[in-house]
């Protein structure tokens, strides 16, 4: 990660390759936070929270600071108001920030967590009505931070009596009662949905800083609180940036289905919060309640194929109706390093496509060496010679490393085939050419090629 130079004072942090101009007065707050300056932090914060009381992002830095500078009371006052608001704005990862950091300053977070999770779940009685409360007012470069002679004790009774403001203020206006549904949660009911928010915890993460690298271990996903993260992947000694995050994301999800190695590099652009749960803690919610496991296997699974569908050669030829008939006969399957998709002399079963990982597929010569015939990544497919050209497997293929694949059981796969022609096609032309690239390469090693047939 890069150097960042420590702000200092009132002056905004300097970010390499960046303009301070380009940072919201909030950027500036946050970061002044992150780098341990907490009192000009404050003065941007409760400047903010003064200008616009209802901005959920302000209420729980504002709060943050104000417990780490010993204002405990007013801190869980802020962040019980900012969940209300952050709730208001339809952002549920916020609205946990806030929570959680209620509960670092003595506050009981589950009745707050319970609220978030009514006013979210299935059957909630605020969802699909109303709209959305006015946007956070637009801070120009103009705007500036409390002065600079409030320090110490004086900048604490003036950060307080902000909050206090605030609260009354907010106590005369009439918020919208509905909020919209959102994806994943609010297919939840409201206990799932309490034990998956307290799964949750917050990462305050400064502008320039990685959250998930490429190439890593994974075992946690993470939904995009407030700011803005970018995802990039390194290739050919360059970086390609795949897409923009913004606030109510879900990234990392693929560690939910297996410990598959990260395909992409997740970077904050401004500072940000994420809320972050592992692997084990939702493998708990979900055991303790299977609702949550299946609607998280569900929204890993749309994900899957929306970032298939971009690499696939099989789903990019399918007209878009033909595509859904396959993807809702698949289900999701996972595989550790060393494991077997297919052995020799099988029959094949069904077709996998490979969503992340590696399969090699291997055929082993009249001396018993080993010989690689492929090596398949994400949208590839592996058995659709034998399945497709109804003969037996003639090569192993197996996980080089951890895999998730969509498995296309061969009942199901024959059922859309019959019903959908083109999709034949589409696989009969990809088993021709994965058969006619298979006899090359035993053409080169000297063997006879109508003996070895590739997965």
């Amino acid at each position: 990660m890069s150097q960042r130079t420590k702000p200092t004072g009132n002056a905004p942090p300097v970010l390499p390759g960046s303009h301070a101009s380009a940072e919201t007065p909030f950027d500036i707050a946050l970061s002044l936070a992150l780098a341990g300056e907490r009192e000009a932090a404050l003065r941007w914060a409760a400047a903010i929270l003064k200008a616009d009381p209802a901005m959920p992002s302000a209420l729980v830095l504002t709060g943050r600071l104000l417990g780490e500078l010993g204002r405990q009371e007013t801190a869980r006052e802020a962040c019980r108001i900012g969940i209300a608001r952050a709730v208001d704005f339809e952002n549920l990862p916020l609205a946990v920030a806030c929570a959680r950091e209620l509960e670092r300053f003595g506050g009981d977070p589950k009745p707050e967590l319970e609220r978030i999770a009514d006013a979210f779940c299935r059957g909630s009685s605020r969802l699909g009505e109303g709209s959305l409360p006015p946007p956070p007012m637009t801070l120009g470069a103009e705007f500036q931070p409390l002065p600079s002679a409030l320090s110490g004790l004086m900048l604490v009774n003036k950060a307080t009596e902000v909050v206090h403001e605030a609260k009354r203020a907010l106590a005369e206006v009439v918020m919208s009662p509905g909020i919209a549904a959102q994806a994943l949660f609010s297919q939840i009911g409201a206990e799932g949905l309490r034990e998956l928010c307290a799964a949750l915890e917050p990462v305050w993460i400064a502008a320039d800083s990685p959250v998930i690298r490429e190439g890593e271990v994974g075992a946690e996903a993470y939904f995009l609180a407030r700011g803005e993260l970018e995802v990039r992947r390194a290739r050919g000694g360059e970086v390609l940036v795949l897409a923009q995050l913004q606030s109510g994301a879900l990234f990392g999800e693929m560690a939910l289905l297996s410990r598959t190695s990260r395909a992409a590099s997740v970077f904050s652009t401004r500072p940000s919060i994420v809320v972050r749960a592992t692997k084990d803690a939702l493998d708990r919610v979900a055991q303790a309640h299977p609702e949550v496991g299946q609607e998280l296997a569900l929204h890993c699974r749309a994900r899957l194929v929306q970032n298939l569908v971009k690499v696939s050669e099989l789903l990019q030829a399918l007209p878009k109706a033909d595509r859904s008939v396959l993807i809702d006969r698949c289900e999701t399957r996972t595989y550790e390093s060393g494991d077997t998709l297919f052995a020799v002399g099988e029959s094949a079963d069904g077709l996998h496509l490979v969503a992340s990982g590696e399969v090699t597929v291997v055929r082993r010569d009249q001396e018993g060496d080993p010989l690689v015939l492929a090596k398949l990544g994400p949208g590839e497919v592996v058995g659709e010679v034998a399945l497709v050209l109804r003969r037996p497997v003639s090569a192993d293929a197996t996980a080089l490393s951890p895999v998730v694949t969509l498995f296309f059981p061969r009942n199901e796969l024959l059922a859309a085939l019959h019903e959908h022609p083109r999709i034949l096609a589409e696989l009969y032309a990809i088993a021709v050419r994965r058969d006619e690239e298979t006899s090359n390469i035993m053409a080169e090693e000297a063997f006879v090629a109508d003996d070895f047939v590739l997965v």
